[in-house]
């Protein structure tokens, strides 16, 4: 079964995953040690709790069975599970992207 994370960048990082063929985690996901990833039905509530001042946002989704042992399900505080990347995610794991523009 394929499996699907999604990855919220902005323009900036998604430019730099693009150049370097790779993507490592922003800020947050550097000072964590995994890159923070969620599923489907995480994402708006992701994006309206930690993306709210930005008005262009690139959605990747990605195929987690790509990123073989580096990923791992785990819970929040709240005992909801989460995709974590423990590694980087290649730009050939992508399966496609979405352009989200907020006002």
């Amino acid at each position: 079964m394929n499996f699907v994370g999604f990855k919220i960048l902005t323009v900036e990082q998604w430019d730099s995953f693009l150049a370097d063929g790779f993507f490592k985690g922003n800020q947050k996901d550097i000072e964590d040690g995994y890159i923070h990833m969620c599923t489907e039905a995480q994402l708006e509530k992701t994006i309206t709790k930690f993306f709210g001042n930005y008005t262009v946002l690139i959605i990747a989704e990605v195929e987690l069975d790509a990123l073989g042992d580096t990923i791992k399900w785990e819970a929040t505080r709240s005992g909801e599970l989460f995709p974590h990347v423990y590694g980087a995610i290649p730009l050939r794991a992508v399966r496609r992207i979405q352009n989200r523009k907020f006002e």
